[in-house]
């Protein structure tokens, strides 16, 4: 098994595969208002560092991470394909943006997921991430759940 992780721009067709899989599993659960992914022009153009993380050479999953000035870097559009979960490559991916903030001089991630998501929160919390309230953009939202952990 050969895990590889790398930078992409979000409009490669890969990113664009994986980013409008997400979309489509996220829509069933949450109405547009308390979806906030980033589309992949907002992607762009908010400067958020990209990656794609394939198994054996195949597209398995992406995420981001947006720096905010020194304080965190907030991680978006996280994830993995089904048929790839278990395998570690969320973790692979999460250690990978963590590595990424740090050598941009961040030591905190934030994160927003939807309360519906629970492997991801699963995950995250295995991870450290600890529940906070909203930070950000971010308001109160009923379908929403807000984490944080120090890297």
């Amino acid at each position: 098994m050969t895990i590889t992780i790398v930078a992409e721009r979000p409009d490669s067709a890969d990113a664009v595969a994986l980013i409008d899989e997400l979309e489509d599993v996220l829509s069933p659960f949450y109405p547009q208002e308390s979806r906030h992914g980033y589309n992949v022009q907002k992607l762009i153009d908010q400067g958020v560092a990209f990656f794609v993380v394939r198994y054996n050479g195949e597209a398995a999953g992406c995420g981001g991470v947006l720096l905010v000035a020194q304080e965190y870097g907030e991680l978006k559009r996280m994830y993995v394909r089904p048929r790839y979960r278990g395998l570690g490559l969320a973790k692979a991916l999460i250690n990978h943006l963590a590595e990424h903030a740090r050598a941009n001089g961040v030591m905190c991630l934030r994160l927003e997921t939807g309360i519906h998501q629970t492997e991801a929160i699963s995950l995250y919390e295995r991870w450290g991430f600890q529940q906070i309230g909203p930070f950000g953009p971010y308001t109160d939202d009923p379908l929403s759940l807000y984490f944080e952990k120090i890297i």
